[in-house]
């Protein structure tokens, strides 16, 4: 992108969400991306190299924990490409800036289908992880979520120290549903945005890509940062077509202006 700080369209945003009430952001991979994780789908897509992950393995956890967690655990040992990638990324100007918004009191919410903890680790607070996060583990009794390195592996499957429930790891499964608290929060965020970004998303993957769709229904402005058209391309009103971490930290320069 030439002179991403004087291109309109990113002056339009900035302005746009200098005057909102309740800005939201729904996050894919893409932004990801830009500190070095590959993305799922896409010309070098993990799944497009090596094919899609089995979509019955939140049937298989449920079948048999203790062989899950096993499973896990030797794969983790084996180390992939995309775990070796995910462990070594740290967050890119994209994730320091939507700190940034929200520290200045300019984005009011994360939904990010992300589950590499950069957006925390950039200093983000208000975020819902609707796949989950890799770092942690879940109980699927109380819904406790805590860090893994705190989990006891002496027992598989492990235990919620909180309940006494089964914990899985908690990232969300191909054919999973999405933790109902998640849900309820993102539907809340879609609800009350009056400015929604959608920042390197395909928006191919649901319930995710509704929540724009929900937002723009009460009125919202849909903000669209991608490299690529999107099937919400149609939708938004601020199309900025570039690399994510550049276009948002000219928004802020220009919003801290």
């Amino acid at each position: 992108m030439d002179s991403p700080e004087a291109a309109p369209e990113i002056r339009e945003a900035a302005e746009t969400i200098r005057g909102c009430h309740h800005a939201v952001a729904l996050v894919g991979a893409g932004l990801s991306a830009e500190s070095g994780i590959p993305t799922y789908r896409g010309t070098d897509g993990i799944w497009t190299k090596f094919g899609e992950p089995t979509i019955d393995g939140w049937e298989l956890f449920r079948r048999d924990p203790e062989q899950w967690w096993r499973d896990a655990l030797d794969r983790k040992n084996r180390r992939s490409e995309f775990s070796t990638a995910i462990e070594s990324a740290e967050p890119n100007a994209g994730h320091l800036a939507l700190a940034e918004l929200e520290r200045m009191g300019r984005l009011q919410h994360i939904i990010t289908q992300n589950i590499d903890n950069l957006h925390q680790r950039a200093g983000s607070v208000a975020v819902t992880e609707i796949h989950g996060n890799r770092t942690k583990a879940r109980c699927l009794s109380c819904g406790e979520r805590v860090p893994l390195e705190q989990v006891s592996l002496d027992r598989l499957p492990p235990l919620c120290a909180k309940c006494g429930g089964i914990m899985k790891n908690d990232t969300v499964m191909f054919g999973e549903p999405i933790p109902s608290d998640a849900l309820r929060r993102c539907q809340v965020q879609a609800n009350a945005a009056d400015v929604f970004l959608v920042i390197g998303t395909s928006a191919v993957v649901y319930p995710a890509a509704d929540f724009p769709v929900i937002a723009v229904r009460h009125g919202a402005t849909l903000i669209e940062i991608n490299p690529e058209r999107t099937p919400l391309s149609a939708l938004a009103n601020i199309i900025i077509r570039g690399p994510a971490g550049e276009s948002l930290k000219c928004i802020v320069d220009l919003l801290s202006a």
